[in-house]
């Protein structure tokens, strides 16, 4: 008994000694390094030396350590004032002065950097930096006054106060309004052990970790941080910006992290690192934004304005998301997975015969001879003939999209030259960090090795590659860029985007991926999916908040499995799914078996087609709002307050979104849900499928139409549709409906472009189009959707 006993116990406490231990592919969570005894803290105490007109100089870090101290039967770790603990001591500051700089991107953007090294900011920065998108622009335009005790840069969108002693910034808008600060030990006087604004000289390895601390206003909201499952406005999270396999839709572990954020006070941030990075969000202390990184140079970049604005500025420094092709917005059929010629022949046959428009078929894992090991090879006993295959879908309107990805495992014949080449990520003993050859992209020679895989399947008509996976590439590995996982790790899937962008758009001349991992840059290759989904409810939820928390960081297109990945999806989910679905930028289908409508029922087939045709017939809108999205850096799944920032209402939603500028869309989140309630911004709305007129700036409960979403369009707003073609190639551009949307007659506007032309204003007044923005190249037919004459819908 005593033995059996014993061992339990040995059971009990290996289990919890594994339990807090970290396993592969944990997210690294730096603001741990902020609560260790171990740790020496420097925190920003006074500026010692600054050149205003140059906007260079040092701050002073002051030395502190945690020291516990017991009080009421506990222990508060507290910071206390430390002494210098080097030998010889004369070799080292107990108080360094380290170099800061202050520099103007443009009038609405600062740069700060801070070095915690006494050596030259710019030799802490890498010379190939994949996160910009060129060399970061100066603007002279912000005038400058100094005083004894403080130093003021203004522009006409605001102003940044660097004060003296005690050290500390201010951020203020145009109006003087205070925006956020600094915040540095004692501010605001607490009993409680916060981090202020410092850094900590690592014990482990007496690397550097940072911390920005600044002041949270009572009622700020922020949001964007990458394609994020957890509540939109991030206030009260700790997010941790650290790529993951999410594994679904439902955890805060995240496929695509961007160390970028917005503000409902007027402000944001982007953090310059592919280090690690965590956002404390008032989640320790609630006055508190911590921004932690594990690079030991912190470099931040600081955007003025509405999120229009800052995501207009961001974009202009990391880059902006090109267009995709037209066919790209059509359809995407697929499911893991279509495993043979016949298989595939048989769905495009269907597709067809059924008058399901679609674009592309998509063949997942399945395409290979063995399941998964991806050696860019079609199987050659279930697919006889590849290259004919992909010529006769392709002269029936489909594109071929394949899967792969970059982790080769050992029974991969591929595994071997890789290793031979040294092609992989390698380990600090010069070997494997894992189990598997990981590509290094950092490496020139495994990019050509890898795009002439790539060549030879695009060469043979293929479309588009699937780059999956890639959020987790060895943390612990070296790479050909001289730096290790550390620094590649989030990196990792810009390289690995921009390769297989580049390659296709060489070879097809069609720029576009179909990716999964993303970091900052990421958007300037689309496009992305929001991973694996589970088939329920709270997963829909949660893929259209990360929908619309990825536009918030940059992105402008982003699909995601309609119906969710993990198994069949319910018929009820997956109709209300795919109306969501057809209303974001990009359409597919994907996940267990079956997929296809016809596998359901007929009265799905019918519902299918349906929501599928509205996207088809609204095109010309699509690729309007898609154009002007990706010249300002703008998503084309929004959030409310994207285009309503002075309502205040608009900052608390996040189940509905604003399609570009002029649909708003309100997917049922509810199982056989047939009406929801619903928030509308100021203004008038219109039900795009009854026609009923509602009063905006308020609260309603709508019912869905035959589509089971509900769908609004502005007031005074011009909706171009075409009439429905199997494929996006065989559209009629020449003749073009104009929906004018009004409920009291008066002129309505909108916008109109033709594959390869540009975006034109269209107006309508008195049932008849003003002008002809296409000089007689287009029929134009303008149609007056029914309202109704009772006025506006009361609740």
């Amino acid at each position: 008994m005593r033995t059996r006993l014993l061992a339990a116990l040995l059971c009990l406490a290996w289990a919890g000694q594994v339990e807090s231990q970290p396993l592969l592919g944990d997210p690294i969570d730096v603001s741990e390094d902020f609560h260790r005894v171990d740790q020496l803290y420097f925190v920003g105490a006074r500026m010692t030396r600054f050149d205003a007109a140059a906007g260079r100089g040092t701050l002073q870090w002051e030395r502190y350590a945690r020291v516990p101290s017991f009080n009421f039967e506990k222990l508060d770790p507290g910071l206390s004032r430390a002494p210098g603990n080097e030998f010889p001591g004369t070799e080292y500051d107990r108080d360094p002065a380290l170099p800061f700089a202050i520099d103007f991107v443009s009038p609405r953007a600062v740069r700060l950097r801070f070095s915690t090294r006494d050596v030259p900011l710019e030799s802490m920065q890498p010379a190939d930096d994949p996160m910009l998108a060129g060399p970061v622009p100066s603007d002279r335009s912000w005038r400058t006054a100094a005083t004894d005790s403080a130093v003021t840069y203004t522009s006409a969108y605001g102003s940044v106060r660097l004060v003296r002693n005690p050290w500390s910034i201010e951020i203020r808008d145009a109006a003087g309004r205070l925006l956020t600060r600094t915040q540095r030990a004692g501010q605001p006087a607490s009993y409680y052990p916060y981090v202020p604004f410092s850094f900590v000289r690592r014990a482990r390895d007496v690397g550097r970790s940072t911390a920005a601390t600044f002041e949270l206003a009572p009622d700020e909201k922020i949001f964007g941080m990458g394609e994020s499952f957890t509540r939109l406005d991030k206030r009260g999270q700790h997010v941790v910006a650290y790529l993951r396999d999410a594994m679904g839709a439902q955890s805060r572990w995240q496929y695509k992290a961007v160390p970028f954020f917005v503000s409902s006070r007027g402000y944001g941030m982007f953090v310059h690192t592919s280090a690690p990075v965590t956002f404390d969000v008032g989640a320790e202390y609630d006055a508190h934004h911590t921004i932690y990184t594990g690079d030991e140079l912190l470099d931040l970049f600081v955007f003025l304005g509405d999120p229009k604005d800052v995501l207009t500025e961001y974009t202009a420094i990391t880059g902006r998301s090109p267009v995709p092709p037209l066919w790209s917005f059509g359809l995407w059929m697929s499911r893991i997975t279509y495993n043979s010629e016949a298989q595939v022949r048989d769905v495009a046959k269907k597709l067809r015969a059924y008058r399901i428009p679609a674009d592309v078929l998509h063949l997942d894992t399945g395409w290979f001879e063995t399941d998964w090991r991806g050696d860019y090879q079609f199987s050659t006993t279930r697919f006889t003939d590849p290259a004919a295959m992909i010529r006769d879908l392709k002269a029936d309107g489909f594109r071929v999209s394949l899967w792969q990805y970059t982790y080769f495992t050992p029974k991969n014949a591929l595994w071997k030259e890789i290793v031979d080449k040294g092609l992989n990520v390698r380990d600090e003993g010069g070997r494997l960090p894992g189990e598997d050859a990981v590509l290094d992209f950092s490496n020139p020679d495994a990019v050509r090795w890898y795009q002439d895989k790539l060549a030879g399947l695009l060469s043979l008509g293929v479309g588009a590659i699937k780059a999956d996976f890639g959020e987790n590439a060895p943390a612990t590995g070296l790479y050909r860029s001289g730096r290790t996982g550390w620094y590649e790790h989030n990196l990792y899937p810009v390289r690995y985007n921009a390769a297989v962008y580049d390659v296709t758009k060489r070879v097809t001349g069609d720029g576009v991926i179909w990716g999964r991992s993303a970091w900052a840059g990421s958007q300037r290759y689309p496009l992305h999916w929001g991973g694996d989904a589970e088939n329920t409810n709270q997963a829909m939820a949660a893929e259209l908040r990360a929908g619309i928390s990825f536009g918030l960081s940059g992105f402008t297109y982003w699909s995601h499995d309609v119906g969710g990945f993990v198994q069949r999806a319910p018929r009820d989910l997956y109709r209300r799914w795919l109306a969501f679905g057809v209303l974001t930028s990009h359409t597919r289908t994907h996940g267990a078996p079956p997929r296809e409508p016809w596998e359901y029922d007929s009265a799905l087939v019918v519902d299918f087609r349906r929501a599928v045709d509205l996207k088809y017939a609204l095109m010309p809108y699509i690729l309007a709002q898609a154009k002007l999205s990706s010249e300002r850096g703008w998503p084309m799944l929004r959030a409310l307050f994207f285009e309503y920032p002075q309502d205040p209402t608009s900052w608390l939603v996040e189940d509905e979104y604003l399609f570009g500028s002029d649909l708003l869309v309100a997917p049922l989140l509810e199982e056989n849900a047939t009406l929801r309630s619903l928030y509308l911004p100021p203004g008038r709305w219109i039900d795009y499928q009854t026609g009923r007129p509602y009063d905006g700036a308020r609260w309603h409960r709508i019912e869905a139409g035959p589509i089971p979403i509900v769908l609004l369009v502005r007031d005074h707003a011009v909706i171009p549709h075409v009439a429905v073609a199997q494929h996006t190639g065989a559209i009629d551009w020449a003749h073009v409906e104009l929906r004018a949307f009004s409920t009291d007659g008066a002129a309505a506007t909108g916008t109109f472009t033709m594959p390869g032309d540009s975006v034109r204003t269209i107006r309508v007044q008195g049932g008849r189009l003003v002008g002809d923005p296409l000089a007689g190249r287009v029929a134009w037919r303008v149609t007056a959707p029914h309202t109704r004459s009772e006025g506006l819908k009361e609740d």
